[in-house]
């Protein structure tokens, strides 16, 4: 019943996200210090995850094709379909799910124990609205953020394949054009959107219902960053199903 009563909670939240909207002159820099806190941010680390396992992803994919028949643009076929449909959406969705996930729990959740949420209200301010509507906006940029994790896959790939000797530039990058589907990229950027929403949403829930002091708030985030990802990689299994199958 408890997790049912959370579930329901979780909705309500999201429903008091945007009753009763915050000044603009007041939620415009609440929005602008989110973005420079989530994305830019991130652009980083996501950066340097993206490239480098990009490579890994071509040189497993080149050890594996042992078959002198194979041709070598499957390397870079290969390669952009593991980035575009599964690791730039899904797989950098869970890092930030640790990220900026435990960003939001942690501060919300700081908020809560110092009772400046308590003080929000008292004040008259829909603190739904105020502390996660910003997050919200924020992160409906997060497809930026998947797009350099897309770009820098790929180029971290051709960097491992021709480096490593394992294909020529041109066979690389013949393989990344090879039979390429527009519609891959739709439903990537759908799968990023849905995983924007839950990265905004589901920390700041625990985050604003954390009950308990400063030890509470570590413990939030940690369960924040589990819900997240648990969220994540089942409505990466849905909407595979529904969109490609």
């Amino acid at each position: 019943m408890s997790y049912l009563h959370n579930i329901g909670q979780y909705f309500l939240m999201i429903k008091a996200m945007f009753r009763k909207p915050t000044k603009w002159s007041v939620m415009r820099h609440l929005i602008f210090k989110d973005i420079d806190d989530l994305i830019i941010n991130s652009i980083g680390i996501v950066s340097f995850i993206a490239f480098f396992v990009g490579g890994v992803v071509t040189i497993q994919t080149a050890l594996n094709m042992t078959n002198p028949l194979i041709p070598k643009t499957l390397v870079g076929f290969a390669t952009r379909q593991s980035v575009i449909l599964e690791f730039a959406p899904t797989f950098i969705s869970i890092i930030m799910a640790g990220k900026v996930g435990s960003f939001i729990t942690s501060s919300i959740g700081t908020m809560r124990v110092t009772e400046q949420i308590d003080a929000l209200e008292v004040m008259g301010i829909n603190a739904i609205n105020y502390l996660v509507f910003p997050k919200f906006v924020a992160l409906m940029l997060y497809p930026f953020l998947i797009s350099i994790a897309m770009f820098l896959g790929i180029l971290g790939g051709m960097a491992a394949c021709v480096f490593g000797g394992f294909a020529s530039l041109d066979d690389y990058i013949a393989g990344i054009q090879m039979d390429f589907i527009p519609f891959h990229m739709f439903y990537a950027f759908v799968k990023t959107f849905v995983f924007a929403f839950l990265l905004a949403t589901i920390p700041s829930y625990h985050g604003f219902f954390m009950k308990g002091g400063a030890l509470e708030v570590g413990k939030a985030s940690t369960t924040s960053f589990v819900w997240t990802s648990v969220a994540i990689i089942l409505l990466n299994y849905i909407l595979t199903q529904m969109m490609l199958s």
